[in-house]
């Protein structure tokens, strides 16, 4: 339920003296978080502050591994840099981590019991970025997303103490209904690093090319096609529903953020549908407004 970074951001630095304190460690993670959230704060101030640290450690993993496959910093030396996340990883599932992000997430495994596949299927779906640039169908696209974004979400289920199949099932929806929110809204972002993640067939079946999207030609076909996406997505959001039900209460505000939140930028991807591209364009973000009204929204549980 981390939502991809719409820029890059350079990473803060390590603690001073590479302190492997587990204090340090988190406040380092923390500060990972706040650089980088862009609707709302991961683990905000609605979750209960004893699980606040533990999700930051579960966003810096995972934000210092987009970086190592989107950052221009990392050009050249992708693989070389998964490849120590990946060595990192292992060696904080061995109690022996020497990175301050993988000292706070060692513990954060530890307290939670955290499973090992949901990091290494996020590291291999950042593999999979450097490699696939397109989805020649909608259910390849749903396979990349089996890895990058629903491994997030159920760790974030896991510290929230949920670990039934019907909360993880519904959770799933809510990741997935994220990550598409995420591809609509960055369409234009995702063009200039040669990715595009609109299934080929749907582009095909609009009529629309990717020489359209390259050239940033707005069409009727264009709108058709996105408004179309934006239904789509509509529906998995709705599968989702059910989660924010069953959420206990020290939590509901927390999740009805991402399901709110993520519904309010994809009404935003409709609005613009008629000018994707072109005069006036612009990408699809929350404004203070929207942010309040998601906020009331997530507080009084009206879904």
């Amino acid at each position: 339920m981390i939502a991809r970074a719409s820029k890059i951001v350079p990473l803060p630095a390590p603690p001073a003296g590479a302190s492997l304190d587990p204090a340090a460690c988190f406040a380092y993670c923390e500060a990972v978080a706040a650089a980088h959230h862009e609707n709302f704060p991961v683990g905000s101030l609605f979750l209960p502050s004893e699980l606040r640290p533990h999700m930051a450690a579960l966003y810096a993993f995972a934000r210092f591994a987009d970086n190592f496959a989107d950052d221009p910093a990392y050009e050249g030396r992708r693989e070389e840099e998964l490849d120590r996340w990946e060595d990192q990883l292992d060696r904080c599932f061995q109690d022996r981590a020497d990175h301050p992000v993988f000292v706070a997430l060692g513990e954060t495994v530890r307290r939670f019991d955290l499973p090992y596949v949901p990091f290494a299927d996020m590291l291999q779906a950042f593999r999979i970025d450097l490699q696939t640039r397109r989805y020649a169908t909608f259910g390849d696209l749903m396979a990349y997303v089996e890895r990058a974004a629903r491994p997030i979400g159920r760790l974030i289920l896991y510290v929230l103490g949920a670990h039934d199949p019907e909360r993880l099932r519904y959770g799933d929806e809510l990741a997935t209904a994220l990550a598409l929110t995420s591809f609509w809204q960055d369409t234009r972002r995702d063009l200039e690093r040669d990715r595009v993640y609109v299934p080929q067939e749907d582009l095909r079946h609009f009529g629309v090319t990717e020489a359209d999207l390259a050239a940033q030609r707005h069409s009727p076909a264009m709108s058709t096609l996105f408004r179309f996406e934006v239904a789509r997505t509509r529906a998995i959001y709705e599968r989702a529903r059910p989660l924010l039900a069953l959420a206990p209460r020290a939590f509901a505000v927390e999740l009805a953020l991402f399901w709110h939140g993520g519904r309010r930028v994809l009404d935003k991807v409709a609005s613009c549908a008629d000018r994707v591209f072109g005069p006036g364009s612009r990408r699809a973000t929350l404004s203070a407004v929207d942010k309040a009204y998601v906020l009331a929204r997530s507080f009084a549980q009206r879904v």
